[in-house]
């Protein structure tokens, strides 16, 4: 079970991000999945597709790799990674035209070859610091002695 698990959620990045693919979404996401990102929750297709259109309409040429994936029983864990170009301002941001890498994992728990609950991070903070016309630089605090 955990090899068809670990090709449904490589699948998953290849149609619905790699393809642009939305149908997949209905396809592989169960209708009561729950899917966690930071302090919000998204109920199956209907929750997760205005978050794709909000993504496909802010940028293009998404491509995601995956770079390292683990199954075990139920659940699959990916590492990935995503370049894609701004170019629409579904982010609430003009296009500017620039090229973005991002990473991020994703958790997810499978029943019946469906996705049925997930979680994910993602560098958002990343993409709109590469997204600023005058990127900032990185913060560090130095330890007090």
């Amino acid at each position: 079970m955990s090899e068809a698990n670990l090709a449904l959620a490589k699948r998953w990045f290849e149609e619905v991000w790699n393809k642009s693919r939305r149908d997949a979404i209905d396809e592989m996401l169960a209708p009561h999945a729950l899917l966690h990102e930071g302090g919000s929750s998204m109920e199956g297709p209907a929750g997760f597709k205005p978050f794709f259109d909000r993504m496909h309409s802010a940028f293009s040429e998404i491509h995601v790799t995956v770079e390292d994936a683990v199954a075990q029983g139920d659940k699959v864990c990916v590492r990935w990674s995503c370049s894609l170009r701004h170019t629409g301002d579904g982010f609430g941001i003009g296009a500017t035209g620039r090229r973005a890498t991002i990473s991020g994992m994703t958790l997810v728990r499978i029943e019946g070859g469906r996705f049925v609950e997930g979680w994910q991070n993602w560098d958002m903070l990343g993409l709109m610091q590469m997204l600023q016309e005058t990127p900032m630089a990185p913060t560090y605090v130095a330890a007090s002695a």
